[in-house]
């Protein structure tokens, strides 16, 4: 299984209506490509957040070939809608996970 990890930090300005939309609207996209079978949402403890907290959402595939087809086909545009609406109010980074 291949886990794709996308890690990020909000303001405290966009938090509220960051973690909706992501719930709401950027998820079910994701999840709408086929690509993925499931997803969690996880918000870091143990962290800064006087600025804001920090997020991590899994996203759960079968191959790395679902990844790549998601990185070239459908993650730009997804990609460009997050700036779009929050424009420099968040940092995101993300990782690539085999289970062993």
């Amino acid at each position: 299984m291949i886990i794709y990890n996308v890690t990020t930090k909000v303001t405290n300005n966009i938090n509220e209506e960051w973690l909706r939309w992501m719930k709401q609207e950027h998820i079910p996209k994701i999840m709408a490509t086929g690509l993925f079978h499931d997803f969690r949402i996880c918000r870091l403890l143990e962290q800064d957040d006087q600025d804001g907290p920090t997020y991590s959402i899994q996203y759960f595939t079968d191959t790395l070939e679902n990844y790549q087809t998601y990185l070239s086909e459908h993650a730009p545009a997804l990609r460009q809608s997050s700036y779009l609406l929050f424009g420099s109010q968040f940092v995101s980074f993300r990782t690539v996970m085999q289970v062993v």
